[in-house]
């Protein structure tokens, strides 16, 4: 995509720095115990209700590209990559088990962007009923608990013992990305900004979509830096 859309870069880097901020408090508050904090309720809010952003403007955006068989795979790696991280920190006694990403937000966006090479077919209508469908299979299987198998976990169906530090299961969430989808044919047809009178030039929208166009990199790597600067932040403290 020669033309970027600013927009959608802009908004993928705001929805990056929300989840940097977020993680930065996982890693002062519950993963070193730098300090103690009680999280008010419209944070609580926030964080477990609006990583659908992420999704939506994923699926807008994979209506103007031609390459997401190959991303999707690459960032479904990326994911992979996430999940042995993970899992090398509760093996090293490092964090405890529900550190280990089984399912998580590159393992998510990397399917979603392989199933699209097949679902862009559907018409606009057809995604729309789809991801109308899945997204409400999708927030009533929140509400329980299952004793299933841990291979459909990936699905949304949590047995007891689950726990993770970052899920994003297909359902709900295969459906947030059609529905993006759908929203991107419709406001995207002649692939061009829906906002041209505004200068993505400005300090603070560069930096936004700078930020949006390295995304990918700027997922996997925030969590290690912000780590390590956590970690002299305790030791400033201690």
């Amino acid at each position: 995509m020669k033309n970027r859309i600013w927009e959608l870069d802009a908004a993928r880097g705001l929805a990056l720095l929300g989840m940097i901020l977020i993680h930065f408090m996982y890693d002062l508050v519950d993963l070193f115990g730098v300090f103690s904090w009680q999280e008010p309720e419209w944070c609580a809010f926030i964080k477990n209700n609006c990583g659908f952003v992420f999704l939506v403007i994923s699926g807008v955006s994979a209506t103007l590209g031609s390459r997401s068989l190959k991303r999707g795979i690459l960032v479904f790696l990326c994911g992979l990559l996430c999940t042995a991280v993970t899992a090398g920190m509760y093996l090293l006694g490092v964090a405890d088990e529900g550190i280990i990403i089984y399912f998580g937000a590159l393992h998510c966006l990397g399917v979603c962007m392989v199933l699209w090479h097949w679902l862009r077919r559907l018409p606009e209508w057809g995604m729309v009923l789809l991801g109308a469908i899945l997204t409400a299979a999708g927030l009533v299987l929140e509400q329980v608990y299952l004793d299933v198998s841990w291979m459909l976990i990936p699905f949304g169906f949590c047995p007891d013992w689950f726990g993770s530090s970052d899920f994003f299961p297909l359902l709900p969430n295969l459906g947030f990305f059609l529905l993006g989808a759908a929203l991107g044919r419709r406001l995207y047809r002649e692939k061009k900004t829906r906002l041209p009178r505004i200068s993505p030039q400005c300090p603070p929208i560069w930096l936004l979509c700078a930020m949006g166009r390295h995304s990918l990199w700027i997922y996997l790597l925030h969590q290690p830096v912000l780590a390590g600067i956590t970690m002299v932040i305790n030791w400033m403290v201690s």
